[in-house]
């Protein structure tokens, strides 16, 4: 019953919440959208609303409503409290809110958002910070879809090297070809996969007799770690995540309308927080030994491990095949547009004009070395920092999102302020107390956490809403229906 009431409250959260949050954005359906006014036959292209669904999605879900949800089960269904919450009304206002900001300033990549409204240093600090986050996403999701598919071609040549190696290979078509080549034709069919994933381990978990635990605050970790700061970062793709706002300016620059914003920005979040409460649930539900053995299991196979066990079991030999590509995807997906964003992110930054295809490979080969060599490095420990960084990313796109409500709907500014207060108490309390942070006593950097978000929040209420009057408006431009 805990599963399908997440399910169904996630629907609705779509259809109520996100059309508030539409309204209070202000779309206009008659403002030539970045596909028609900077067309260019690479990556600005006006593409079919259901392709830029999937596509949108495919991008964002990676490992991590999967990898992701599997560790934040390990607290138990207090886990499905923060995917549905977090979700509504975090995470898909977060990605409606700056997709469509970046809609309305011409597709432009997350950095150049931060800095139009946040400011110049900032905009400095999150062009190196995104990079860097976007080449851990990268790589993190080359190793885990190569682990995955080593399993199902155990004993041949096609081993974890040769599967990493052709990903790459992959990555690098899809980040120097037009969107419309690879992106564009192979999402569909990987989308068919997806849903087949889901609707059959969900299916499983439902009607196969596992026992779905029924919804509890507490906090059932084997490990004893504490709910917070740790289940807010361990799920973040399904809940909220900063590398979403990464993917949104490749979608911004191929909707056709603005009136299908929410279907594309705010639904797909959903659609992922669908993916992450199957996957919490058979986090939770698939072993007998409960969380003690999923914690054993997690520390033994790794999640990469736990799916491929949990979709032949629940599936069978041809379904759990099915599956298991459905949860390879979902990382693939992600990897080749992580690539392809950090090309249009540096491309941004160094004004370099990518309609020659020369001038594309020329920029992203040193990615791709640097890529290559973040590959070799323990996959655990990129996924630690990729945790912390991606929540910061959004916990900032977030305070972005706030002046510009501000500057256009003034108190409305809310929608965004509140999660994005909150996620600076979560990604200042990780690395206050954290050992890849400053290792400090928990209370102390619960209270430190507490500070900073004062000061942000007095920052954002003096300086940003001044600053905020400052920054030319784009609200009318554009005017003239595509």
């Amino acid at each position: 019953m805990s599963f399908i009431l997440g399910i169904i409250l996630l629907i609705v959260g779509y259809f109520t919440y996100g059309k508030f949050v539409e309204k209070v954005f202000g779309i206009n359906e008659n403002r030539k959208t970045p596909a028609f006014t900077k067309g260019d036959g690479v990556d600005y292209i006006p593409m079919p609303t259901w392709k830029v669904f999937l596509i949108q999605l495919l991008n964002i879900a990676g490992t991590g409503p999967i990898f992701g949800a599997l560790q934040g089960a390990l607290w138990g269904p207090v886990a499905y409290f923060w995917i549905v919450l977090g979700c509504i009304f975090a995470g898909a206002v977060h990605d409606f809110t700056s997709g469509m900001i970046m809609v309305r300033h011409d597709g432009c990549s997350i950095a150049e958002y931060h800095g139009i409204y946040l400011g110049k240093v900032l905009k400095q600090v999150m062009r190196v910070f995104t990079v860097v986050l976007l080449l851990l996403v990268g790589v993190v999701f080359v190793t885990s879809p190569a682990m995955l598919l080593s399993m199902l071609t155990a004993g041949t040549f096609f081993n974890k090297s040769v599967w990493i190696a052709i990903i790459f290979i992959y990555y690098f078509l899809a980040t120097i070809l037009p969107i419309d080549v690879l992106i564009g034709r192979l999402y569909p069919i990987f989308g068919a996969c997806l849903i087949i994933m889901a609707v059959g381990v969900g299916g499983g978990m439902l009607f196969e007799g596992y026992k779905i635990p029924a919804l509890t605050l507490a906090n059932l970790n084997p490990t004893k770690a504490p709910i917070f700061p740790g289940l807010f970062i361990t799920i973040a793709c399904g809940a909220i995540s900063g590398f979403h706002g990464t993917q949104s300016p490749m979608m911004a620059r191929c909707l056709k309308t603005e009136k299908d914003g929410r279907k594309v920005f705010y639904g797909a979040m959903i659609a992922e927080g669908i993916i992450a409460m199957v996957w919490a649930t058979v986090g939770m539900a698939f072993y007998k030994g409960g969380l003690p053995e999923l914690a054993q299991q997690l520390t033994k196979i790794g999640a990469s491990g736990v799916v491929y066990q949990s979709c032949f079991a629940v599936m069978g030999a041809l379904g759990g095949v099915l599956a298991v590509l459905g949860a390879v995807i979902c990382p693939i997906t992600s990897g080749d547009t992580a690539f392809r964003g950090a090309r249009l992110l540096l491309a941004d930054i160094f004004k370099i004009d990518q309609k020659p295809i020369s001038k594309r490979i020329t920029l992203v080969l040193p990615v791709f070395a640097v890529g290559i060599i973040l590959s070799q490095v323990n996959f655990d420990i990129l996924w630690r920092y990729f945790g912390w960084a991606n929540q910061t990313v959004a916990m900032v796109t977030l305070w972005a999102a706030s002046v510009y409500l501000y500057k256009y709907r003034g108190n409305y500014h809310w929608v965004t302020t509140l999660p994005a207060m909150f996620m600076t108490v979560v990604t200042s309390t990780y690395i206050y107390t954290q050992k890849i942070g400053f290792n400090m006593p928990r209370t102390i950097g619960i209270v430190l956490a507490l500070i900073t978000m004062v000061v942000f929040f007095t920052c954002f209420m003096v300086y940003g809403r001044k600053y905020a009057k400052t920054i030319p408006d784009v609200s009318k431009s554009s005017s003239t229906a595509a």
